[in-house]
């Protein structure tokens, strides 16, 4: 069986059907752990992926390797950083030990810079943990705040750009976490200024942020 879902993922085949079979033989999980802690090549990241998917349909049966994927947050290699970030907040349900708070300031520090996609990533997913854990929810819209104080560096320059990229995540959850209530005016206030916003789909987002606040 192992070896068969290593062949599998190596092979590019259904991913679906791949994760189907994770589910079903969940003792499988601490094997695709295993090479993406141990292998080099690309397959560690073919097996990462396995593992998120799984962490959205089924994340208690993630969760007992919380841990992993916290050391995967300090991961020279991105796209496994990123990767973690996505399935740590996936965990965040399942999280009855309260893991997440003791972790909750490395999780979003690097809201502040450098790595626009870093960034956009833990705020794009964050709306899970508010659902996951309401009791966060004002702590996480200040870290999500702290944008407008970000530094993202793109091709060894400053990026207004990239923070621009960013602001139009944060809306987007903003839009997730009160789709049917008033927003606090901390969050009104940040999301006006995207009004003028030189990046257009974040302007947009913004004008349609307003005028449902507005409509309330």
């Amino acid at each position: 069986m192992e070896k068969n879902i290593i062949i599998q993922i190596k092979e590019k085949s259904d991913i679906n059907k791949i994760v189907s079979q994770i589910i079903k033989n969940p003792e499988q999980i601490e094997n695709l752990i295993n090479v993406v802690e141990n292998e080099k090549g690309s397959i560690k990241f073919g097996c990462e992926k396995i593992l998120r998917l799984v962490s959205e349909q089924k994340p208690e049966l993630i969760y007992p390797y919380f841990d992993f994927f916290v050391k995967l947050l300090d991961n020279e290699n991105k796209f496994l950083k990123w990767g973690a970030i996505i399935t740590i907040s996936n965990l965040a349900i399942k999280d009855n030990e309260n893991k997440f708070e003791k972790i909750f300031e490395k999780y979003y520090a690097p809201i502040k810079g450098s790595v626009m996609v870093t960034a956009a990533n833990e705020v794009g997913n964050s709306d899970k943990i508010i659902q996951a854990k309401p009791e966060l929810k004002e702590k996480i819209i200040d870290k999500i705040l702290e944008i407008e104080k970000a530094k993202y560096i793109h091709k060894g320059a400053l990026s207004p750009e990239c923070k621009n990229v960013v602001c139009g995540h944060a809306i987007d959850t903003f839009e997730k976490i009160y789709n049917q209530t008033l927003p606090p005016q901390k969050v009104i206030v940040f999301v006006k200024k995207q009004l003028k916003n030189s990046r257009d789909k974040v302007r947009k987002k913004a004008e349609k942020f307003i005028k449902r606040v507005n409509e309330n």
